[in-house]
């Protein structure tokens, strides 16, 4: 029995012996290293980046925009009528422009490329001035909204000169800041940060049956 025992110990020790020796054993690497995903060092960057100043908190913002709702609303032909879908998009984009005031934003309406590129161009300013009425309506103040923009058919998604539904749009844009800077933030995105980690915490109460 006890030699049973001495040749398991023995074994045990020859294996992590030759744990050691293998450069790619854990016994080798830093601790933590398997929950290590690999990104660790981006956020690092990006907020020395954000709090440096070299890039802008509209930025980060805009990145977020796009990533967290539909920035783009479509039309049927020759409208500039809002239908449910888009309705629906607008009420998202609504409830996050609430959220953060800080914010200014302009609206591009474009076309497909049938018709004159002056009556398009027109179609496109109504196609974004709907968008606009719509916003207000749902809450966003009106001041926030600095710009309505028409590009006509001069931005297509797909290049064509007929009907395509995927060119008449409009996109919702962040323009900026209420106050910008050109150098070192000044707490913003951190005040942005807290207010959204207070409002996740906020506990909600279920309506009484």
């Amino acid at each position: 029995m006890a030699i049973n025992r001495r040749n398991f110990l023995i074994g045990a020790a020859g294996l992590g012996l030759a744990a050691c020796s293998d450069p790619h054993s854990s016994f080798n690497r830093e601790a933590g290293i398997d929950l290590d995903e690999g990104g660790f060092g981006n956020p690092t960057m990006h907020n020395k980046l954000l709090q440096s100043g070299k890039i802008s908190l509209a930025e980060v913002m805009t990145h977020r925009f796009h990533a967290e709702v539909p920035s783009m609303v479509n039309f049927a032909f020759d409208s500039a009528k809002l239908d449910d879908e888009a309705i629906a998009i607008l009420t998202l984009q609504a409830r996050w422009m609430k959220h953060f005031p800080e914010l200014r934003y302009k609206i591009y309406g474009h076309t497909d490329a049938v018709g004159s590129a002056a009556y398009n161009y027109r179609l496109g300013l109504r196609r974004a001035n709907a968008v606009k009425r719509c916003l207000v309506s749902l809450g966003v103040p009106a001041r926030s909204i600095i710009a309505v923009v028409s590009r006509g058919e001069t931005q297509p998604l797909i290049v064509t000169e007929g009907k395509e539904p995927a060119n008449r749009r409009t996109v919702t844009e962040i323009a900026g800041m209420v106050r910008r800077r050109a150098t070192v933030m000044d707490g913003q995105y951190a005040r942005i940060i807290r207010r959204e980690y207070v409002a996740s915490a906020t506990e909600i109460h279920a309506p009484e049956s």
